[in-house]
């Protein structure tokens, strides 16, 4: 069994190379004293590096044992993208197909998957901060601001995801039951998220694009601010206005390239992947295939037609990148495996798409003007702002849209909705956008029953806490409504 919330540390070997983890055995047993392993500068970077590898997660295709191996963020669009109006599997068979119908329960082992990568992110973290100290005195603020900044992407995955969750911040053992079961508020978890963010934004700078940055803190924390239960709007304008006003950034000028250009300058925030290599690879891509089958399962992420009809009007030139119609079926084409030819019959995909190199893009420009314009908008339903039709237009006109002709006078929020439908579509954004702007269920359930998914209900907008925690915590830890 999986006891990843509790580990400490199993050794720098298993924590810092990469996707060869064997971390996932319980403690007591496999536990060792930390600082023999963090004596130095160089050891707090490279706990620093090993929460980005729990991010990264281990790819299915390299560990098929589910109960050996944590996918990070591998499975994420099956939690995002497949429980929007996005995208289904292309089979009912399996766990994974749930997500989409709204069949998800405590048992389902990829959202358990999901709550336990967060956790292994967030006690990785916790443990470098636990030994910030030994770091050289001039990198401690930005090696502890680096380890907030990656607790809180873990937390707000979390929060957002399964509502009231356990707050850990600093490092527990397997006995502090209270700590490790007791749930949180969402208002104290964001309250965290917040703190955490604050201070990577104070002291990082923009070095990285695939490791935490000042930029990525700020548009981080503007989207925290928008989603919060008491939204900042005024706090999410000056942070997004902050990003636009460094010039550091820009909108790429073909689509295209965002995906296949990577690290371009439109990237604020990405978690990186190396093809080919079966320990830094990933293997999501090659599941958003079905017509010529590429994966281990694959037929995941399939588009639904409500989509093409959005791209159809709204798309502009973005839809070529977005996704193709195989004449079988819709498929995602934003992360096609290296080597890829679609325009072939039939086509092909790389000599080794199940260990694809794709980065998994986690923020960008585009995102951030729109954020802008969002901001701006407050939570209402339209603005006449200048400045928030500015930015949107910015990202539509990118996509091949008139500045004059289309230049609305007044931005509905259905409009900007729907421009982040198709901009950002498959970036596992429009879930957590229909709960932010609010109009998750009304959306949702009208997506249902046009599809006939009879199970949807509004209580699903949260995930079941795993049975498996619950059950650990010795009725400690409670359940969502309704599972």
């Amino acid at each position: 069994m999986k006891y990843i919330k509790y580990i400490l540390l199993v050794g720098i070997g298993i924590m810092f190379h990469s996707c060869d983890d064997e971390f996932l055995n319980p403690l007591p047993d496999s536990a060792i004293v930390v600082d023999a392993f963090f004596g130095s500068d160089d050891d707090v970077l490279a706990g620093i590096i090993g929460i980005y590898d729990a991010i990264q997660g281990v790819n299915e295709n390299t560990e098929t044992n589910i109960t050996r191996a944590n996918r990070g963020i591998q499975f994420e669009y099956m939690l995002s993208e497949m429980r929007s109006d996005n995208t289904r599997t292309a089979t009912l068979e399996g766990t994974k197909a749930d997500f989409h119908r709204y069949r998800v329960d405590p048992n389902n082992i990829q959202s358990e998957d999901m709550y336990q990568s967060m956790y292994e992110v967030i006690a990785r973290a916790n443990n470098v901060l636990n030994f910030i100290s030994v770091a050289d005195e001039v990198n401690q603020s930005s090696y502890a601001a680096e380890a907030k900044f990656l607790r809180a992407f873990a937390y707000f995955k979390l929060v957002r995801l399964f509502g009231d969750v356990p707050l850990v911040t600093e490092v527990v053992g397997p006995t502090d039951n209270e700590v490790l079961f007791t749930r949180a508020s969402t208002a104290a978890v964001y309250g965290q998220i917040v703190a955490d963010l604050s201070e990577a934004v104070s002291n990082l700078d923009n070095s990285h694009k695939a490791r935490a940055s000042k930029a990525a803190a700020q548009g981080l924390l503007a989207k925290v601010y928008m989603t919060q239960p008491s939204p900042n709007y005024s706090g999410a304008q000056q942070l997004c206005e902050s990003i636009v006003n460094s010039g550091e950034f820009s909108l790429e000028a073909d689509f295209h390239d965002v995906f296949y250009d990577e690290l371009n300058d439109e990237i604020l925030f990405a978690i990186q992947y190396d093809a080919g290599n079966s320990l830094e690879s990933q293997s999501f891509s090659s599941e958003f295939t079905a017509t010529v089958r590429q994966g281990r399962e694959d037929g995941h992420n399939m588009v639904n037609d409500n989509l093409v009809a959005v791209f159809q009007s709204k798309g502009g030139n973005r839809t070529a990148t977005s996704y193709w119609n195989t004449g079988t079926w819709i498929e995602v084409a934003k992360f096609l495996p290296e080597g890829s030819d679609i325009t072939v019959t039939p086509p092909t995909y790389g000599g080794s798409p199940r260990d694809a190199g794709n980065d998994a893009i986690i923020l960008r420009y585009a995102d951030v003007l729109l954020m802008h314009a969002e901001s701006i908008m407050a939570g209402g339903a339209s603005t006449n702002d200048g400045a928030a039709i500015n930015s949107y237009m910015a990202v539509r006109e990118r996509a091949g849209f008139d500045p004059v002709a289309d230049r609305p006078t007044t931005l509905t929020r259905e409009a900007l909705l729907d421009e982040r439908r198709v901009e950002l579509a498959f970036e596992n954004q429009r879930f957590y956008d229909l709960l932010r702007f609010g109009v998750a269920d009304p959306v949702l359930s009208a997506h249902a029953a046009e599809m006939g998914y009879t199970s949807y209900s509004a209580r699903q907008l949260l995930l079941p806490i795993p049975a498996r925690e619950i059950n650990l915590s010795g009725g400690l830890l409670s359940q969502n409504p309704g599972y």
